[in-house]
């Protein structure tokens, strides 16, 4: 069966350089970089605030879609950031929405 897509290609105009980290760090101490890509993203620009895990306080700055799944390498989005409109910022967090069948349908950033 073929589900519709809920995110859809042509709605998504806008560009943003985004920049995924793995957990754990490198000889350096740095973050590894898991993906890194020029995409193009629905951006909704949001407001609010959220608790993390770790019961922070968090404000939520926007949310970019994407259709399908932007990294299958990656099975969760945990940690990076995203360059949009000339602005750097911190990946909150990432979903890939499912589809029953198990398929990512979009994915879904959250950023502060």
């Amino acid at each position: 069966m073929e589900y519709p897509a809920l995110v859809r290609p042509e709605v998504c105009r806008t560009p943003i350089r985004l920049v995924i980290q793995e957990e754990g760090i490198d000889g350096d101490g740095a973050p590894r970089e898991a993906f890194q890509a020029e995409l193009m993203c629905n951006w909704q620009d949001g407001g609010g605030a959220e608790y993390t895990p770790e019961r922070r306080w968090v404000s939520i700055a926007g949310r970019a879609y994407f259709p399908g799944d932007i990294c299958p390498d990656l099975p969760v989005i945990a940690a990076g950031y995203g360059e949009i409109f000339g602005a750097r910022r911190v990946i909150l967090r990432g979903i890939k929405a499912r589809n029953p069948d198990g398929t990512v349908n979009y994915t879904e950033v959250r950023f502060g």
